[in-house]
């Protein structure tokens, strides 16, 4: 990869959820200082990732937001810590981390299992643009 991983940060997300590739074109698009690199959970890096900090991915099958070295956070915690980092009026949304983190994890799980029914789901991951291609973790 052309940039040092080191320094980025990597989301990992459900690669055949409509409802979680929207969120990435999101992130992508409000990304300006170009912090966050991405990976499908599906996906073999992802998988690898998922492996190495021990993470279930049968009990989070969530976005999960790794931090340059082994931290992780999943969740509603990763979905605001994401929002914090990008242009515009997304960083506002970071004041919800003062909320309790079992609260947020209710509305954020009611939603998460509910995604395929409101919002369909894919065949197989998106594919991305050459543009958009760097972005993403072989």
């Amino acid at each position: 990869m052309k940039d040092n991983l080191e320094e980025k940060q990597i989301i990992l997300f459900d690669g055949v959820c409509n409802l979680c590739n929207n969120a990435i074109q999101l992130i992508i698009k409000h990304d300006k200082k170009d912090v966050f690199r991405f990976a499908s959970l599906q996906s073999e890096i992802g998988q690898k990732l998922t492996q190495e900090r021990g993470i279930d991915t049968e009990k989070v099958d969530s976005i999960i937001l790794i931090e340059p070295g082994i931290s992780y956070d999943v969740k509603s915690t990763a979905a605001l810590k994401i929002a914090k980092k990008m242009n515009g009026f997304y960083p506002i949304l970071g004041l919800f981390l003062g909320l309790p983190e079992g609260f947020r994890n209710l509305v954020y799980d009611f939603i998460a299992k509910n995604r395929y029914k409101w919002f369909g789901k894919k065949n197989a991951c998106m594919i991305p643009t050459p543009e958009i291609q760097a972005k993403f973790l072989d």
